[in-house]
């Protein structure tokens, strides 16, 4: 098959790989759709450390399983699943046995440590699979898979009050996502961005207010997310908030953090959170919610052999909302 790697910082290249077999416990997976994450981004750039060289990135993908090792259980042959970032935890560390499976210091991940959906065929552990729900194409549950999911999860670590106010910094792919999670939720949301088009997104998806990433919101914040990997951000989310306000950070990567200043940043019980990868539970949350409230994933579909293309237009900004690699099988 003819898969993307990564191999050296800094680029991506097309080569021939054999199609993957599938272990005892996994499934084979015919892959159809693939979101491009900002994590690809960064293992493509060396920011996270090699995992394993070459790589197959992708962990976003949407497709059909065509085989199983024979102790699989889960999806059947034909069923339409999604392949995930969480690949694989040890079921019996201090964090798995109570429910803090993110927190695995052996969990691996899709893309990073295994190959991922940049390829025709992906295997999956079958225990960790997604299967999808109905009334979406393919190329919009891609996103959903990590950038959708890791998404709740920030909402989740960000303590929201029942028809709170959200700020949102930066909006990307996992952003506009969230966002209308949090407003079928009966949250006011408003979102700072750098980007006119993002913003432009943002009050078409129901936000109260979109503004510059470094302005101040319209009221006080009982929440915050920040979604741009831009630490200088951090005092300026936490300034924002009210008493009692708690700031998720959604990234697995961050620049430095300015020095804070404990009066203006944190005093009145103000809380800065991070948020590490998802659980499984998290996973099937969110796509419960998608299949009650039908987000809309603003997609910019790239052919499966333009990868390198949409790598390069997100790391300059140049996609709005989530670019998604299609035909790839």
């Amino acid at each position: 098959m003819r898969a993307w790697v990564v191999r050296t910082p800094g680029r991506i290249d097309q080569v021939e790989l054999p199609i993957p077999r599938p272990a005892a416990d996994e499934l084979l997976v015919r892959v159809r759709a693939c979101g491009v994450c900002r994590t690809d981004l960064h293992v493509r750039d060396g920011d996270l450390p090699p995992h394993r060289t070459p790589v197959v990135p992708g962990h976003e993908a949407v497709g059909e399983v065509i085989a199983a090792g024979d102790r699989a259980a889960g999806p059947a042959l034909g069923t339409r699943v999604g392949v995930p970032w969480l690949r694989r935890t040890c079921g019996r560390c201090r964090f798995c046995v109570r429910g803090h499976e993110n927190l695995c210091p052996s969990s691996v991940y899709t893309g990073w440590d295994a190959d991922g959906g940049y390829a025709p065929y992906v295997t999956v552990p079958a225990a960790y699979a997604y299967e999808l729900p109905a009334g979406y194409a393919d190329e919009e549950l891609a996103p959903l898979l990590c950038a959708g999911i890791i998404g709740y999860r920030a909402l989740r670590r960000a303590d929201l009050p029942a028809g709170g106010r959200l700020g949102i910094y930066g909006f990307g792919g996992s952003a506009h996502l969230t966002a209308q999670v949090a407003i079928a939720r009966g949250a006011v949301v408003h979102v700072l961005t750098r980007s006119a088009a993002a913003r432009a997104l943002a009050l078409e998806l129901g936000a109260a207010s979109a503004g510059g990433a470094d302005e101040r919101p319209p009221e006080p914040l009982d929440a915050a997310i920040l979604f741009a990997p831009a630490g200088e951000l951090v005092p300026v989310a936490l300034e924002a908030l009210d008493a009692g306000g708690t700031l998720s950070v959604a990234g697995i990567h961050l620049s430095d953090i300015p020095a804070l200043v404990y009066e203006r940043h944190l005093f009145h019980e103000r809380t800065l959170r991070s948020v590490t990868a998802n659980t499984r539970e998290d996973g099937r949350e969110f796509l419960t919610a998608a299949a009650a409230h039908h987000i809309r994933a603003t997609v910019t579909p790239y052919p499966f052999a333009h990868a390198d293309t949409a790598l390069d237009d997100l790391g300059h900004d140049r996609v709005n909302g989530v670019a998604v690699l299609t035909g790839v099988a």
